[in-house]
């Protein structure tokens, strides 16, 4: 048996953290569906810049835009979701299998809005309705513009993947928005069932501060962090306020580790995915790392309930001088700002392209 299918059996969750035309189009996202035990994605700015930069799938899909005279982000996200529906059409048998606790896939809003609470709301909404499907979260970054956003998309119906996570009061702030959202549907006597995942990102602590800490303690505190992460939301669970919501008809805020694909060459291709194996949440992974996990992965011990020896971890890199806190804010602002400078990276290539293409319609070019 596959370590992938191992890790399904367990109770967690693999989503692919990619996107793109070409694996739609060639069938490789439903190979890793029917052989990967993969049951949802997730994408974001940077998969999707990829994703148009180096495929000429797009290319038709942006010639008819052009013809109706869209252009910039308008242009970008009629392709987005027309790759996130066809999507969520293939997941949605999982979705309907699973009463609509998997099966998910996820559209950013613009990373433009991070910092802006009513346009953030607004353009949840307006990509929820434009896809039309029940089983596509939107991902609104958990900054401290981005949380009331949550709370008034999740009271609006809108089921959300709450993205750029670091640290437990980054967590637990998303958790409190979702909470609160519910909260008043169920005051104005409305569905509580509203989908929402809480994004917590892995790796990227570990890149921060690689060259910081001693050799010993390389590649341990993103996994020192999630394990802290997991503990609370293992207590959020069972807590009362949690249970009277489940008892009016709510579903749990998933937890799902993101950036999750080895970034360090010297380390294991399957480090965080073993560390991280726990039932009830979800690890949306890179193609590679996936694909190294079914080849020679293994799925080892589930994580500690209650957190394992992540507290004196942690101990060990506040006395090399790391302030977690200060940091978790970094990674945040840091995340925010990449995914901005992937959407103009983007929007420059789509005006390159429109360019081309416009160019070698205009000579007889036909496209494909």
């Amino acid at each position: 048996m596959k370590a992938t299918q191992q890790l399904h059996n367990l109770g967690q969750s693999l989503w692919l953290d990619n996107i793109t035309r070409d694996l739609l189009n060639s069938g490789t996202l439903k190979h890793y569906v029917d052989d990967l035990s993969v049951t949802g994605l997730t994408s974001n700015p940077t998969i999707f810049d990829h994703a148009i930069k180096n495929s000429s799938a797009y290319d038709a899909g942006i010639l008819e835009d052009l013809a109706k005279g869209k252009s910039g982000e308008g242009l970008f996200f009629d392709l987005a979701l027309d790759d996130l529906t066809r999507a969520a059409d293939l997941f949605r048998p999982i979705y309907n299998r699973t009463n609509g606790v998997d099966g998910w896939v996820s559209l950013e809003v613009s990373p433009l809005l991070a910092h802006n609470t009513p346009g953030t709301v607004a353009a949840a909404k307006d990509l929820f309705a434009r896809a039309g499907r029940p089983n596509l979260f939107i991902k609104i970054p958990g900054t401290k513009e981005g949380l009331p956003a949550i709370e008034e998309a999740i009271f609006a119906g809108i089921s959300i993947n709450v993205t750029l996570l670091f640290s437990l009061e980054q967590f637990a702030a998303a958790a409190e928005a979702y909470l609160r959202g519910i909260e008043r549907r169920i005051v104005a006597g409305l569905n509580p069932q509203v989908g929402s995942v809480a994004s917590v990102f892995v790796s990227r602590w570990d890149v921060a501060v690689t060259d910081k800490v001693p050799e010993a303690l390389h590649n341990r505190l993103g996994i020192a962090i999630s394990n802290r992460i997991y503990k609370a939301y293992v207590d959020l669970l069972g807590n009362p306020r949690s249970q009277r919501i489940y008892n009016a008809g709510a579903r749990p805020q998933r937890l799902l580790w993101a950036s999750t694909g080895t970034k360090d060459p010297k380390a294991s291709d399957t480090l965080y995915v073993k560390a991280l194996a726990a039932p009830f949440t979800v690890n949306t992974m890179p193609e590679i790392t996936l694909k190294a996990l079914a080849e020679h992965g293994d799925v080892g011990p589930i994580m500690a309930e209650g957190g394992g020896d992540c507290e004196k971890v942690l101990a060990q890199f506040a006395q090399a001088g790391v302030d977690v806190n200060t940091l978790a804010s970094r990674l945040q602002d840091e995340g925010a700002k990449s995914f901005v400078k992937s959407l103009n990276d983007l929007l420059a290539v789509i005006t390159s392209k429109s360019k081309a293409l416009k160019k070698d319609t205009g000579s007889g070019s036909s496209i494909k």
